[in-house]
């Protein structure tokens, strides 16, 4: 019986995986899905997870990625790493030389240091706004034409990890999600914004709703991220990841209200960005090919477990 015992947890194997930015987001959920997994989650960020982020058993460091000599410390304190996901960056991006450094030169130093320890796997996690204006459904392409800082930064950083690869067989993978929502999002990105101010019956300024974009729930996303660590075969390979399916801006204005039976969008009242396509969604094909991933949560579903996240009194 113990013997039995030992054998089951050494074909176990738990993993070890850094989440690099991994009090955000993407990173508490992809957090969440590793601690279940029974894997040891160590995460790498500036500051400490917000309370309704903080997860048991999540190893948090604080540190910050350009910081080379901190991060070199405490990167080589941490052994037999298997995974590393880069979520890592700033998120305001009207911080133009903050943006430009975070998503470029952080994930260079984050690169760089992990090329020195035998990982699996490391994905870098760019932006579907490295396509620029490109015509949609957009194709994976490393030869792209950003518009944005963000854009561009994450442009450089993905030739970055995939000359890694090329040079050194780093095992990099680049991921580029489009419009991806869900629970535990900040409230100032589209959908949340839009959920507290009808639960709220707010007035509240809008596009005038003509863009068509695509929309991803967070947990189909995760799941790819999880499909991209354990597939093989799949380094030095660009993803999108998306639904496939864009969806008129207004009539996801309309849809939330609806379902909230509050609220009054006032339409027009922000300005179209000069950079912004009106329609922008991804060919997803390549990851069912090599992944055999597709999206499993229907629109519907994912604004309605939203909306009740959102419903919870001290959120609002």
């Amino acid at each position: 019986m113990t013997l039995f015992f030992l054998i089951t947890i050494k074909m176990t194997n738990p993993k070890k995986i850094v989440i690099v930015g991994g009090t955000g987001f993407f990173g508490y959920h992809l957090s969440k899905k590793c601690i279940k997994k029974k894997w040891t989650v160590i995460s790498l960020s500036r500051k400490k997870p917000k309370k309704i982020r903080l997860i048991k058993n999540v190893k948090y460091k604080l540190v910050n990625i350009l910081d080379i000599n901190h991060l070199s410390k405490v990167i080589k304190k941490i052994h037999k790493v298997d995974y590393v996901v880069n979520f890592g960056g700033e998120v305001n991006h009207k911080k133009r030389k903050e943006t430009l450094q975070t998503h470029h030169i952080g994930t260079i130093n984050i690169s760089n240091l992990f090329l020195k320890k035998k990982i699996k796997k490391f994905i870098q996690v760019g932006s579907s706004m490295e396509y620029g204006r490109s015509h949609s459904p957009q194709h994976e392409n490393i030869n792209v034409k950003p518009i944005s800082n963000y854009g561009k930064a994450k442009a450089y950083a993905t030739k970055h990890v995939l000359n890694l690869y090329k040079n050194y067989l780093f095992p990099a993978i680049v991921v580029r999600p489009y419009q991806v929502y869900g629970t535990h999002q900040d409230i100032n990105r589209f959908i949340p914004f839009i959920i507290k101010n009808c639960i709220k019956d707010n007035k509240f300024p809008c596009s005038n709703g003509k863009q068509y974009r695509d929309f991803l729930y967070i947990e189909d996303f995760i799941n790819f991220i999880i499909k991209c660590l354990t597939a093989k075969n799949v380094n030095g390979l660009i993803f999108n990841v998306g639904a496939g399916k864009p969806k008129k801006i207004l009539n996801i204005i309309n849809l939330i209200k609806n379902k909230c039976k509050l609220g009054s969008p006032l339409l027009g009242k922000i300005k179209l960005r000069k950079d912004e396509n009106l329609t922008t969604y991804p060919s997803i094909k390549k990851a069912f090919k090599f992944l055999n991933w597709k999206p499993k949560t229907s629109l519907e579903i994912g604004l309605n477990k939203t909306i009740s996240y959102y419903k919870k009194p001290y959120l609002l």
